[in-house]
């Protein structure tokens, strides 16, 4: 690829980036959106995180956990039963992060 080709691909690239995110900024008054759009999208934050959590919680290098020796599972056996608990975010992180982290430093797991 030639300088030319490289500077014409990110500036195109910088120009889509512009106009896809700034979408939602151009217009002067809000774009009504369908009330079963607006449904749905409430969940897309829920839908991404589990789409990026579950696969790491459950496989290793592209395979299913093949044993119940694996740390991750009792610190989301904890994580959750804190956020069942009390329902706050940061303690469960701080409660299913030191659960890891005393199985794997701790026992070795």
């Amino acid at each position: 690829m030639t300088t030319l080709e490289g500077v014409i691909a990110i500036v195109g690239l910088a120009l889509i980036t512009v106009a896809t995110r700034g979408f939602f900024l151009i217009p002067e008054r809000e774009l009504p959106l369908p009330a079963w759009l607006q449904q749905g999208l409430r969940y897309a934050p829920l839908a991404a995180l589990v789409a990026v959590v579950a696969p790491e919680i459950v496989m290793t290098q592209g395979q299913l956990i093949s044993t119940l020796k694996d740390a991750r599972l009792p610190a989301v056996a904890v994580a959750m039963a804190y956020f069942y608990w009390r329902r706050d975010i940061l303690g469960t992180i701080i409660s299913g992060t030191s659960t890891l982290l005393l199985l794997k430093l701790g026992f070795g797991w």
